[in-house]
């Protein structure tokens, strides 16, 4: 499964302790780099939360905001006689500055209550991670639809790839056919040139055998066979990862970390026989085929980059 790492997640859960949002951003990152930003009161589960965010994630750039809000139990929140009087008092002093200082709301005076209280740690902690977990799981669902949507694309790109590659080797032949009959139109010319019986001093055999030789070292000199075979060779890798999420070859696909990094290396070896192609170009055509695939590649790479 091609997953990408731009995605969002957003969750909220009702607990009998309260209700605790979470929401997660994503982005493409050569490593996993983690920023949360968490109330001081949860500050105690930093750490358990970076641990479950390490064993799901694998790459991007992911920030994690967290808010909290307890619950009001009327038998369990009995307020301080000492902390309303407190209040009252900072409040007064406040007033005879300031006189248009507003009461202070309900919430305002629960949520220091809660302060002067603390968090049950043990309580909370579980909440927290389940919370995260579901959140987790909502952000993994939005980079699985994001991934489809970009090896579509991909796919795309890579049949415009094979259809380029079709169109090179089909224009092979009559490149070779082109060559051969610039070589013997040239030789004769030549032959002219040096004297008006020049065909008479030189055979036939010899002079096929002379054109042959040409011929034969321009094929030489223009055989992409093998850049052609390796460049389907990888065409039909980068289809399979695309529509399986993982690498045709066992062994890759026993030790590859992710799939972002594996296309990458794929994508240096097709620009590599895409070069090599270009410098052995006999021809315009052949050189501007060269010069598209190069350019797809370079799509493909940068498609690639959001790629988990």
């Amino acid at each position: 499964m091609i997953r990408s790492m731009t995605a969002f997640a957003n969750t909220r859960t009702e607990l009998d302790l309260g209700a605790i949002q979470m929401e997660i951003r994503s982005v493409n990152n050569r490593y996993l780099d983690l920023h949360l930003r968490l109330p001081e009161e949860l500050r105690f589960s930093e750490a358990s939360i970076r641990e479950i965010l390490g064993q799901s994630l694998r790459r991007g750039k992911v920030e994690l905001r967290v808010n909290f809000q307890r619950a009001f139990h009327a038998e369990k929140d009995q307020f301080h006689p000492a902390l309303l009087e407190q209040l009252a008092a900072q409040l007064q002093a406040a007033r005879a500055v300031i006189a248009d200082i507003p009461a202070p709301h309900f919430s305002e005076v629960l949520a220091l209550h809660h302060q002067e209280q603390g968090l049950d740690h043990d309580a909370w902690l579980p909440a927290i991670q389940q919370n995260l977990r579901a959140a987790l799981q909502d952000l993994d669902e939005a980079k699985q639809r994001e991934g489809e949507r970009l090896a579509q694309v991909m796919l795309e790109v890579a049949e415009q790839m094979t259809e380029l590659v079709d169109e090179v080797e089909a224009h092979l032949p009559a490149l070779l056919t082109e060559y051969h009959n610039k070589v013997t139109n040239r030789l004769s010319e030549a032959l002219t040139a040096v004297s008006p019986d020049g065909f008479a001093l030189i055979s036939g055999e010899e002079l096929s055998a002379r054109i042959a030789q040409e011929s034969s070292l321009f094929s030489l000199r223009i055989d992409v066979a093998e850049e052609i075979t390796r460049l389907r060779s990888h065409i039909k890798e980068l289809t399979h990862i695309l529509t399986t999420g993982h690498s045709a070859d066992q062994k890759s696909r026993t030790r590859q970390g992710s799939i972002g990094k594996r296309l990458d290396f794929l994508f240096q070896e097709m620009n590599r026989e895409a070069n090599t192609l270009g410098s052995k170009a006999g021809s315009i055509e052949v050189t501007r085929a060269a010069i598209d695939l190069k350019l797809l590649i370079e799509q493909l790479r940068e498609q690639a980059q959001n790629i988990e």
